[in-house]
């Protein structure tokens, strides 16, 4: 492979629309460091954001990507155009509930369920 070969431009484009990139990645890079990328790049305005790299789920061609897996293996020989740019889709993951706030939540929505009686 040249050396041009080697990098692949990649944009990610998150949930509400905006993307962040383009930019280019050796194809030895990790998902885990596209990840750290996204988050360093990640807008601060916005009312989601994550807080680590495990709230990322990065999504190209339809798959998940591990983060063990490199940018050259994510390559598709149908969607990839050289010298294009590869959009990948960035999605926050939830974090998990804390065990004393789910037991508040449900309390909380006990309190406010309305019952309707018809006479």
């Amino acid at each position: 492979m040249s050396g041009v070969q080697d990098q692949l431009e990649i944009k990610f484009r998150l949930a509400d629309g905006l993307d962040i990139g383009p930019k280019s990645f050796p194809a030895a890079t990790s998902v885990s460091n596209l990840k750290e990328s996204i988050l360093a790049q990640w807008p601060k305005e916005r009312g989601i954001a994550p807080r680590t790299v495990k709230d990322l789920k990065v999504i190209s061609a339809g798959r998940i990507l591990e983060n063990s897996t490199t940018v050259g293996e994510c390559r598709s020989p149908l969607f990839d155009i050289p010298g294009g740019i590869t959009t990948m889709h960035v999605l926050v993951q939830p974090a998990p509930p804390e065990k004393g706030k789910k037991k508040k939540a449900q309390a909380d929505s006990k309190q406010n369920k309305c019952v309707c009686v018809i006479l």
